[in-house]
């Protein structure tokens, strides 16, 4: 009630009184410590336009004092973005650009930065989403804010690359991403990223990170070499700063997966600090899972079937017994890097798998095969030497993940690994390992639930190939039925067809079924 009674006459003298007591009040503005609330009561009782008026005004002395109480009030989203439509960012710029500010005006230029930061971060809230408020809406805004960095001290620095942080996760942010990735931002932040001030070299590997999530690699080729992935890695292993280090490991898991920048990584090692990070090495960091999530994904890079001394050197290390277990216990994105991992580990099992030497006098004509042959591959098998999932203990996580996941990614992605264990040749011992686990009752629940097309498509060629298998088209054949025919009626394309020639295998419909 007191603080009620101080703004009245606040507000009754920032609107009427001569400029000097204008400037007095905007101050005690600045000044005075504030709750959220008491923000908002100021706005909407009225300091919004004198405010205003006084930043738009022409003696410099006026617009700074309406700039301080701006960056006091501005904190709160609701003025933020009540400052953006009322235009107030063309003031605010026109001060930041401004070319005949002395250098004594250097503290000005970062209020009004930290200002702009303020109404960044409003953009990134539920409201803004909802009435498509934006701050920077033309490349040049962008490219004229962004050159700022350059020319800054490491205070403004920091401030316009949480600026941009903040405009990247506005409702706009995927046009700013790609506007920063066309004016050559990841140079710029890729030198930041080697800087000493820790707190400006941690703002830019989280921008940096942001701009590698869509995928667009073109622009990071040239600028990412041996030394910025060196850099990379040191800071995982080295920062404080929690956050830091698993927006690092986002930029190494995103970076193009080309053989010279997964050399880079190799010799900078990589491995062992993702290894470390699986690990659980970072239990107590609050940022641990995005941490374990971006680790499992950069590994996967490694787990490529296209090369298998990667393979090797991964499963010596340990790693394929940690992705099972992140199958189990990691969060969705992890149980899905996890999957895609092991799903490329499987794909090189069989060329591993040891061929059985056959015991007895007369060979392979009287021997008896020994007993640790592999169910699925028909050699030799272990976890670490082929990769095998079913000697990993893999398989019954994998069937989880499938059945429990709320995230149809994940469902994918577990589903893909499943299907490496009926691959080709390994039809009848896959089926009847998959059988064991569970994996096919899975399967057929699935088709009952909302699924995307491709995931629909994929389940449905996997059981086109398993009941070519009596047993099992037997065994399963009327369970799937009544989903195939439902498919068949509201099913993609695609689907409808892969749905028809099942229901002709189970011998519910002819091949001259009209769905041909």
């Amino acid at each position: 009630m007191a603080r009620a009674k101080f703004f009245k006459p606040l507000l009754h003298r920032l609107c009427e009184g001569p400029v000097s007591i204008q400037i007095t009040m905007a101050d005690t503005l600045a000044e005075v410590e504030l709750t959220d609330h008491n923000k908002l009561c100021l706005f909407r009782d009225g300091a919004l336009n004198p405010l205003l008026q006084m930043l738009r005004n022409s003696d410099i002395d006026v617009k700074a004092a309406a700039v301080k109480a701006l960056q006091n009030l501005s904190g709160v989203a609701q003025n933020g973005l009540r400052l953006i439509k009322e235009g107030a960012k063309e003031s605010l710029f026109e001060l930041l650009f401004c070319h005949s500010l002395s250098s004594s005006s250097s503290k000005l230029r970062e209020q009004v930065a930290r200002t702009v930061m303020h109404l960044a971060m409003s953009t990134t809230s539920s409201e803004a989403s909802q009435e498509q408020i934006s701050l920077v809406e033309t490349e040049e805004d962008i490219f004229k804010l962004f050159s700022l960095i350059s020319y800054s001290g490491p205070d403004m620095q920091e401030t316009l690359l949480l600026t941009f942080l903040a405009l990247c996760k506005s409702p706009t942010g995927s046009q700013i991403r790609n506007d920063l990735r066309q004016i050559s931002a990841v140079k710029v932040l890729v030198q930041l990223c080697e800087l000493d001030d820790l707190s400006v070299r941690a703002a830019a590997v989280k921008l940096l990170f942001r701009l590698t999530q869509d995928g667009d690699h073109t622009t990071f080729l040239d600028h990412v070499n041996k030394k910025c992935t060196a850099n990379l890695v040191k800071i995982i292993e080295t920062s404080k700063n929690e956050e830091e280090a698993a927006a690092a490991m986002g930029v190494i898991s995103h970076l193009p997966r080309n053989l010279q920048i997964s050399e880079h990584l190799l010799d900078s090692g990589a491995l062992e600090v993702i290894f470390d990070c699986l690990n659980y090495n970072y239990t107590h960091a609050p940022h641990v899972k995005e941490l374990i999530e971006n680790a499992a994904e950069a590994l996967s890079r490694f787990t490529v079937s296209t090369n298998p001394m990667w393979q090797k050197r991964v499963a010596e290390a340990g790693m394929i017994p940690v992705l099972v277990k992140l199958l189990s216990t990691g969060h969705p994105l992890a149980k899905l890097h996890a999957a895609v991992s092991l799903k490329q580990f499987s794909e090189s099992s069989r060329n591993f798998s040891s061929p059985v030497k056959m015991g007895g006098v007369l060979g392979c004509c009287f021997g008896s095969p020994p007993a640790n042959v592999c169910q699925i591959h028909g050699g030799v098998c272990s976890t670490e030497s082929s990769f095998c999932l079913l000697e990993a203990g893999a398989v019954g996580p994998l069937v989880a993940v499938l059945g429990e996941s709320d995230d149809l990614r994940v469902c994918e992605a577990s589903l893909d690994a499943i299907l490496t264990l009926i691959d080709g040749v390994q039809l009848q011992s896959g089926c009847k390992v998959l059988d064991e686990g569970g994996a096919l009752v899975q399967m057929i629940k699935i088709l009952n639930c909302s699924c995307t097309n491709e995931l629909q498509e994929k389940m449905l060629g996997a059981l086109q190939r398993i009941f070519r298998l009596v047993e099992y088209k037997t065994k399963y054949g009327k369970s799937a039925q009544m989903s195939l025919v439902d498919i068949t009626q509201r099913g993609s394309s695609g689907a409808k067809s892969l749905a028809a020639k099942i229901l002709v295998q189970l011998n519910v419909l002819n091949e001259q079924s009209t769905f041909f």
